[in-house]
């Protein structure tokens, strides 16, 4: 079967299918034969079980899916070929169209046939073996004679390492969602339980319903288990807008994560750290076991409001001080476990149906449930900021619990940004250089300076310094504030004349005028500084018309500054994104990018026309001249045009405007460019390896790395693989870095043949993964810490913790349009502090360990 059926099937104007070529396929680059399984909840929920095989998508609908059991025969229709693209689709295929329903990569990985694939194919019978995330070992597909209209297979188990009875354990079951995002999916035909009618605001706690039966625990996806000694909470993701799709929305409380443990009678609260805190909330636990559960693990937030029923954190955290947690009231919304049962892949709207019930039982006043509301997000968002709320939290429905932090749980916040005066800044701590936090000031109406909180994060190494500069020579004895400020917030400070102003976001301001959550986001001077005072939101004019934000760069501007020609011309077809959204996004990323691009040489991969025109790749400013890129003096570099480098927001936003996608930097800063300061490693996989072999690769190499004593750090490439960069003190020559990379490509490749490859061209790496060390010549260069990437979605290479490798989907999931609110919920928490500050070298006994001469 040919991609005609295919093709004949969809209208690729409505579907978001990958379109394919008509004939036997398109083949590719030599790489392993790639393998997916899609979960499918069409006219009924199935598995599509695809092989690459002549350049396609060799298909089969799988009922049932596939089973670890060698005794369980699953049926597989043969369907039309898709082709390759399919591998990674997931979506929403639109009622009335061919297969309406959702998608999602259940699986995918790579497949080795046993003797020739094609003749076997032909012949009806397979046999292979899978590495795939969930799947693996030795696999058969044998074609039936049963008649039917379709050709039926046989999808079947071999009986070894990896087999496993089904009565022990249900793989679909036990692993319902994607191996490339946080979608899963729920069946249509499942039924949703509706949602409790929605309720008002945070507002003092009414009086309860009397006591009702138990609930019943048995629920779709429920199963049974000891109740854990510890549980993780689920995180949300903060996203700056509402998210498209089916979202439940409750109202972001301010206050303390708590999540309750019950058993036989017993009730444990525990912070969101896994402290326990319940000497500190006796009465409230008390209430818990009023409940009358015989186990259960709750999840909820323990807040006091104010006298107009909003939660007032101060308060909350006097309660806790002087002991009353009679005030505290304990918000819950979500239950993982009930009674022996563990809920955690139970539908949401199920566990929260639940868990309304159990409230039920609740007599006391300090237990309330969280509920969800029915308005339009829109709506609420606005309402809850007007009402000095936090903001919202979105759940997906149908979402399962995860102990981790997840894209099926979003926070939207309310935010609130304005001018401060600086009047003093504290000492840095730990490896933190410059200054640890800039304190802030207001006026007010009688014209004095009163303390407004402070603001340590938003800053990166070189604003750091550069802004130490500034205020070192404002240094005083004395606080320039009408009245003295809380000694432990000031303690140790540096105090300055009132002079400069810098621009700071914040979550809320409290009723002493204090910000919280704070976020730096520039110097300001358009205006005096005794003219800083608070401002306050004034109603919304009725009137209709357009209004421009005070702040907001004029339509054709990005930065405030920088003008962009043709500005909504489309770079990116795939997402619809434009220029000047580049432009904006290089804007907003630049306090982090700039410590990782200042005076590095650097090059260009430009796209004038956008991502699917000519690409041009530029490393002197002599063939297309820059507004604000710095020329390097040419004796750095003799015998070379100028090199340039970005060492300004200014410069970074006319490289977007003269059509910049990419930007790659050397391993070496100005002037000392004989020298190079860190080495990296690219780990550059064949495209149709798992993930999870990405993740295991990443791990063992910097297991080396700290074996032989060097100090590694991560970022996503932004594309298929991952980066490990080694700083190192610039006192070696390029190449001895260049060689001493070699050898740990070399010794990796030789230590896992299997898994590593150490010369580079795609047939070296067809199943493994190049470790590229190339990159780590003079002159050469590796795309940037938080440069965007020049490929379908727009996507950004990041750095990353070296504890977050392990709940990692994939090198490519920050884009211009999600990686903002990542950086500014991370506040100081860089993956990367102390790069600049790591004091290491290559020693001869790193060399002999390596096994070089």
């Amino acid at each position: 079967m040919a991609l005609d059926e295919y093709n004949r099937k969809r209208d690729f104007s409505a579907t978001p299918e990958p379109g394919g070529e008509s004939g036997t396929g398109k083949r590719r680059k030599a790489h392993a034969l790639q393998y997916c399984i899609q979960k499918h909840d069409a006219t009924r929920l199935h598995y599509d079980f695809r092989l690459e095989l002549d350049g396609m998508l060799k298909s089969w609908a799988v009922p049932k899916g596939p089973s670890l059991d060698p005794k369980s025969r699953r049926l597989a229709v043969h369907v039309e070929d898709h082709p390759l693209e399919y591998a990674t689709f997931e979506g929403s295929i639109p009622k009335g169209h061919y297969g309406a329903g959702d998608v999602i990569v259940w699986d995918r990985g790579v497949w080795v046939p046993e003797g020739d694939p094609q003749e076997g194919y032909r012949k009806g019978k397979l046999k292979f073996s899978l590495e795939g995330e969930k799947l693996s070992g030795t696999w058969n597909l044998v074609r039936t004679r049963m008649e039917g209209g379709k050709e039926q297979w046989f999808l079947i188990k071999s009986n070894d390492d990896a087999a496993k009875p089904e009565s022990d354990y249900n793989i679909v079951e036990e692993q319902p969602n994607s191996v490339l995002s946080d979608r899963t999916v729920i069946p249509r035909k499942r039924g949703k339980a509706k949602p409790p009618a929605a309720t008002k605001a945070v507002k003092t706690p009414a009086p309860r319903r009397s006591r009702k039966d138990e609930p019943n625990a048995t629920l779709s996806g429920a199963k049974q288990a000891p109740l854990p000694e510890s549980l993780k909470p689920q995180l949300a993701t903060l996203v700056d807008s509402v998210p498209d799709g089916d979202w439940r929305y409750e109202i972001k409380f301010d206050g303390y994560r708590i999540t309750a443990r019950i058993e036989a009678g017993k009730v444990q609260l525990f912070t969101r750290n896994g402290h326990d805190w319940t000497h500190k909330m006796p009465q409230q636990a008390e209430a818990l076991a009023g409940l009358g559960l015989a186990s259960a693990w709750l999840d909820g937030e323990v807040v006091v409001p104010d006298e107009d029923g909003t939660p007032d954190f101060q308060a909350l955290q006097n309660a806790f001080e002087a002991g009353r947690s009679g005030r505290i009231i304990y918000y819950l919304f979500d239950m993982p476990y009930l009674n022996g049962m563990d809920l955690r892949e139970v539908a949401l709207e199920e566990r929260r149906v639940a868990l309304n019930q159990v409230l039920e039982a609740d007599e006391s006043e300090l237990l309330r449930y969280s509920a969800d509301f029915t308005d339009q997000p829109e709506s609420m968002l606005e309402s809850a900021c007007q009402m000095k709320l936090e903001g919202l939290i979105g759940k997906r429905a149908g979402s399962t619990y995860v102990s981790r932090r997840s894209n099926s749980w979003v926070k939207i916040k309310c935010k609130n940004r304005q001018e401060f005066v600086i009047v003093g800044y504290t000492d840095p701590k730990g490896a933190r250089s410059g200054f640890g936090a800039l304190l802030l000031g207001l006026h007010d109406k009688q014209d004095q300076l009163l303390y407004a909180g402070k603001v340590g994060t938003g800053f990166n190494h070189a604003t750091l310094e550069s802004l130490h500069a500034k205020l070192k020579p404002l240094e005083v004895d004395k606080s320039p504030l009408a009245k003295a400020p809380p000694a432990a917030d000031v303690r140790g400070a540096h105090w300055l004349k009132p002079e400069l102003m810098c621009e700071v976001a914040y979550a809320e301001m409290t009723r002493q005028g204090v910000v919280r959550h704070s976020v730096f986001h520039g110097l300001r001077s358009d205006k005096p500084a005794k003219a800083i005072t608070h401002e306050r939101a004034a109603k919304a004019a009725k009137a209709t018309g357009t209004a421009k934000a005070k702040n907001n760069p004029a339509p054709n501007t990005a930065g405030g500054k920088i003008k962009i020609s043709n500005p909504e011309r489309i770079i990116d077809k795939s997402i619809g994104a434009t220029k000047m959204e580049l432009a904006r996004f290089y804007a907003e990323v630049a306090p982090w990018a700039l410590p990782h691009l200042s005076k590095r040489p650097l090059a260009l991969v430009r796209a004038p026309e956008g991502i699917d025109g000519e690409l041009f790749f530029q490393k002197h400013t002599e063939k297309l001249s820059i507004p604000h890129v710095t020329q390097l003096d040419t004796s750095l570099f003799p015998n070379h045009a100028a090199l340039m480098t970005i060492d300004t927001a200014e410069a970074l936003v006319s490289a977007a405007q003269m059509g910049t996608i990419e930007l790659h930097t050397w391993n070496a800063v100005a002037p000392v460019l004989d020298h190079p300061d860190r080495f990296v490693l690219d780990l550059d996989p064949d495209p149709a390896l798992p993930w999870k072999r990405m993740l295991e690769a990443t791990q063992l190499t910097q297991t080396l790395l700290d074996e032989i004593g060097l100090q590694s750090y991560l970022k996503t490439s932004g594309g298929k693989g991952l980066h490990i960069i080694v700083p190192l003190k610039p006192v070696h020559n390029w190449k001895e870095v260049k060689a001493f990379s070699q050898a740990i490509a070399q010794y990796m490749a030789k230590l896992m043949p299997q898994h590593f490859s150490a010369v580079s061209g795609p047939k070296n790496r067809v199943g493994r993964i190049f470790i590229d060390y190339l990159r780590n010549s003079k002159g050469a260069s590796t795309v940037a810490a938080y440069s965007v990437r020049a490929r379908e979605g727009l996507a950004v290479s990041v750095p990353i913790h070296r504890d977050e490798l392990a709940d990692l989907k994939g090198a490519n999931i920050w884009t211009i349009r999600n990686l903002i609110p990542r950086l500014e919920e991370q506040g100081d928490d860089d993956p990367w502090t102390g790069i600049d500050e790591a004091d290491q070298h290559i020693t001869h006994e790193m060399r002999v360990q390596l096994g070089m001469r």
